[in-house]
């Protein structure tokens, strides 16, 4: 698996590519220290999964991660950084990233990075717990207006509580495929780019 490393500490640069390439299936491609070397760099290099910092000079992660994943609806990134900061967290999810840790949690970084490049979403335990206290609103969405009928609703609500489609299809007596139609059609009115922003737009809007 190669990854890119920006980070605004050299320190913890070198402490990262140290311990994830000794695990020997990481690759350390490339590293900077500010998010705008990050689109440049991604777009060399065809990294697996960038993991980058928040806070940073010139480019914040944030900002780095959004320019990436326009350029590249499918680039996976996994931000970490030391803030639990409501309004990054937010801003994370929204920009459709695939992980968001904090760097107290060391032990988890390679495991976290597997899991990002096999597909999956990580979210620290910490920021898991504050998702739906940041993003409910009272206002309640009017999802007719989007064509989302009684049954695609049932399963977004099913989404956004952390259901699988094998769940999901076993809590509404569906074939898996049929979740899988039913999710592609969701995602599709709403313009939203996978199941992660579904469970966001969920919280966001009742």
């Amino acid at each position: 698996m190669k990854i890119l490393i920006i980070d605004d500490d050299f320190l913890i640069i070198t402490a990262l590519k140290t311990i994830l390439e000794t695990t020997g299936d990481i690759q350390v491609v490339e590293t900077a220290t500010d998010g705008a070397h990050a689109l440049p760099l991604y777009q060399t290099h065809k990294p697996d999964v960038v993991l980058m910092d928040i806070r940073m000079q010139e480019m914040n992660g944030l900002d780095a991660a959004k320019q990436i994943l326009s350029f590249d609806s499918n680039a996976k990134v996994l931000l970490l950084t030391t803030f639990l900061d409501d309004e990054y967290i937010v801003k994370a999810l929204h920009i459709g990233v695939k992980g968001y840790l904090l760097k107290q949690d060391y032990d988890n970084i390679a495991p976290s990075l597997h899991a990002v490049h096999s597909g999956q979403n990580v979210f620290g335990n910490e920021i898991t717990a504050k998702i739906p206290d940041l993003l409910s609103k009272s206002q309640t969405f009017d999802y007719a207006k989007f064509q989302i009928g009684e049954r695609e609703y049932e399963v977004i609500e099913l989404v956004a509580g952390g259901y699988s489609n094998k769940e999901i299809a076993q809590q509404l007596f569906l074939s898996e495929g049929t979740v899988r139609n039913y999710l592609s059609t969701i995602l599709d009115k709403l313009d939203l780019r996978d199941r992660t922003q579904l469970a966001v737009f969920f919280y966001q809007n009742g």
